[in-house]
């Protein structure tokens, strides 16, 4: 674990030992104050997260950081030394690097040449024997010298891009490094390695503004977490004089006990029972129940197979076998139409590439799903849509007024909503079956999501769902059953569920020693 620093940075501090001052930072869009007055100040070798819903002004700040916007007033020094950061170049040249969530790597090309593309600090006249050692040396220096200089970006795991990524920053003489979720998608082991990374690069005297919305990771690798929320600065603590609850209070803007709603419903009669579920090579033998009106979570690793299930049961793992019952019907696996037609319905983590149409509009996303039951003779009642997409918006707290704009235009909390949506009201009500449900989405549309899903709940919906927030996981499910490398481990009742005994099922390090911590 990372030495914490004991006190705030505040204006005024030794700023022989500060890298980056940003002070009274403001900027407008229009009528929208996306940055007001906003200050920062980030000492040498210190870790510093940035927390805040979306649209509280974290993107904002990194573009001002990095070059694509200038600030409408306001004050930046790098190293003691007052700067305007002219554009993006200008900011690599002052040791500003930003590696975004979309890894910018270039599948095709080797990383070697990944590691210096686009550098401002190529020679005209160069060796590559020389590009090697020092690409060499930057991988070394993050614990990733197995990663040979010549395979293919594009062959490598989402944790080695990332440490790549890293490396080329490193290459470039990167002296503030910002990571914008830079776990996301990642294995416990490809985690350890980022930290493990964070961790040298610390040692070096490197600092890091670490974007992220999985909240455990601040209290894991962060020294100190600076809260934006509407724009402004809510303030800037030490990691050790905070806990979870105080640190969503400061982004909400509301108390803790407000996130996780409770049941207002009994248990219903079942509405999904599998049994002895098999997957080849995934999972080995899974069975689960699940009542109307409870949320029952799958809780496991990355890779154990947990997603798998969902998927299998959407209908979209074609050798999935075993014994599937909805609401008394047997079912076939392996036809994700035969799925929908039980009335199962996916909710999948991945918005860009399964959830939504990102380039539809928010009303063509509403209403993909119930065409048929508004056309006659091929003819659509669009009268008939509008109002169904309206009920459906105001359902999941989307913006009615927003149903004419592209679906990429919401943020990502918003375009879970879409997807949580379409699903409603095709029928009577059905299982809900969702990966990751909410993934890279902030505390604030959490809030929300979660809220939503009791009140389906209460409406006669059943809800099986993956997650690997174990935070998440505890707060919210009803009934959890464990999962390790394919194999069913436990099942653990509201009564009797706690974070530590899931730990103890899937072996979940990392969480594990954030929860002694907080």
């Amino acid at each position: 674990m990372l030495q914490r620093v004991p006190t705030e940075l505040k204006q005024g501090s030794d700023h022989r030992r500060t890298v980056l001052d940003v002070s009274g930072i403001s900027k407008t869009f229009g009528a929208v104050a996306a940055l007001d007055d906003v200050s920062l100040h980030l000492a040498a070798g210190e870790v510093r997260a940035l927390c805040g819903e979306n649209g509280a002004g974290k993107s904002t700040l990194v573009k001002i950081l990095t070059g694509v916007y200038r600030p409408d007033s306001g004050t930046i020094s790098v190293g003691g030394q007052p700067v305007t950061i002219d554009d993006t170049r200008h900011a690599q040249e002052l040791g500003l690097a930003f590696v975004s969530q979309e890894l910018s790597l270039c599948p095709h090309l080797s990383v070697l040449d990944n590691i210096w593309l686009g550098s401002i600090k190529v020679p005209l006249l160069h060796r590559r024997s020389q590009f090697r050692r020092q690409a060499r040396e930057a991988l070394e220096r993050l614990g990733a010298a197995h990663i040979d200089l010549d395979t293919p970006a594009g062959t490598l795991t989402i944790g080695e891009r990332q440490l790549v990524e890293i490396a080329r920053m490193l290459t470039r003489d990167a002296r503030v490094l910002i990571l914008d979720e830079p776990s996301a998608t990642l294995s416990d082991l490809e985690i350890e390695r980022i930290f493990a990374a964070l961790t040298a690069l610390k040692k070096d005297g490197r600092s890091i503004i670490y974007i992220t919305h999985r909240l455990a990771e601040v209290f894991q690798i962060c020294d100190s977490v600076t809260v934006l929320r509407n724009g402004r600065s809510i303030g800037t603590h030490p990691i050790a004089s905070l806990d979870r609850a105080a640190l969503i209070e400061m982004m909400l803007g509301r108390s803790f006990e407000e996130m996780y709603p409770e049941s207002s419903r009994e248990a219903g009669e079942v509405a999904l029972d599998v049994k002895d579920l098999v997957i080849p090579g995934k999972v080995t033998s899974f069975s689960v129940t699940v009542p109307k009106g409870e949320i029952v979570c799958i809780a496991g690793q990355v890779g154990s197979g947990a997603v798998d299930i969902i998927n299998a049961l959407a209908g979209l793992v074609y050798d999935a076998s075993g014994t599937v019952v909805v609401n008394g019907r047997p079912m076939a696996l392996g036809s994700a139409a035969r799925a929908l037609n039980h009335e199962i319905m996916l909710i999948s983590g991945d918005r860009a590439e399964e959830g939504i149409f990102r380039r539809l509009s928010v009303f063509d996303n509403l209403v993909a799903t119930r065409l048929s039951s508004y056309a006659c003779g091929g003819v659509l009642d669009l009268g008939g849509l509008r109002r169904a997409a309206r009920a459906l918006a105001k359902q999941v707290g989307v913006d009615a007024g927003r149903l004419r704009s592209p679906a990429d235009t919401l943020s990502g909390g918003n375009q879970q909503k879409l997807a949580f949506g379409r699903c409603l009201d095709r029928g009577p009500p059905g299982i809900l079956v969702m990966n990751e449900p909410t993934r890279g989405i902030d505390v604030g549309a959490r809030a929300d999501i979660y809220a939503i899903m009791r009140k389906l709940c209460a409406r006669g919906y059943a809800i099986l769902m993956t997650s690997n927030d174990l935070e998440e996981v505890v707060g919210l499910a009803d009934t959890v059953v464990t999962v390790y490398r394919g194999r069913q481990v436990n099942v653990h009742g509201r009564q009797s569920l706690s974070m530590h005994r899931i730990v103890a099922d899937i072996g979940h390090p990392l969480e594990s020693s954030t929860e002694v911590q907080a």
